[in-house]
């Protein structure tokens, strides 16, 4: 797999389109700070980190408000493998002005836009979240 985020991202958005109420994603530390990160900005309900031997399984159970509309609305990868996005401090991008969230990784670790602005830090936009 050349892409692991891409991979998660992917299999949020195509558990949502099918209406599931938890996706498996298979583990890594990266992985399980962005979902943290989902997690405590409130677009999913609960992030459950599972010991199967290997590296382990993430399992995400998906937020849906008023009967089947997701709390989510969609997913971006930005900095892909190929092609690296970075972003200083003062010009971290705005996700629908200001109503979603990027998830930057820093020299600090995997936080939001938000948090990355307050700490003065830059880093790699991994994707955004609205």
């Amino acid at each position: 797999m050349t892409d692991p985020i891409a991979d998660m991202l992917t299999r949020i958005r195509n558990a949502i389109t099918a209406h599931h109420d938890t996706v498996e994603i298979p583990g890594s530390n990266m992985k399980r700070a962005i979902a943290a990160i989902l997690l405590e900005e409130g677009y999913v309900k609960n992030v459950e980190n599972v010991d199967d031997g290997l590296s382990g399984k993430i399992v995400v159970t998906l937020k849906y408000a008023d009967g089947n509309k997701s709390v989510i609305s969609g997913l971006k990868r930005v900095s892909k493998p190929g092609l690296r996005t970075y972003s200083g401090a003062e010009k971290m991008p705005k996700v629908l002005g200001g109503l979603g969230t990027a998830i930057v990784s820093t020299s600090k670790g995997i936080m939001t836009d938000k948090q990355a602005k307050a700490a003065n830090i830059g880093g790699e936009v991994l994707c955004f979240v609205w």
